[in-house]
């Protein structure tokens, strides 16, 4: 079944953010939930949910 990407809600990218990120998909549940918040009217709530799904680039940290 295809779905518009239009049609999608921010529950819906949520939902497939939550996957992701249970799949050990971090850069995905990101990009995931940036489109959740973007889509959200309320400042405060798409601050919680870019604060829940961070960028994986910038918290990763690198060792030898």
């Amino acid at each position: 079944m295809l779905v518009d990407p239009a049609d999608l809600t921010a529950a819906d990218h949520l939902d497939a953010a939550r996957e992701m990120a249970a799949a050990n998909r971090p850069f995905l549940a990101h990009l995931l939930a940036e489109e959740a918040a973007r889509i959200i009217a309320d400042p405060a709530t798409a601050a919680g949910i870019r604060a829940a799904f961070p960028d994986p680039n910038r918290t990763r940290t690198e060792t030898d």
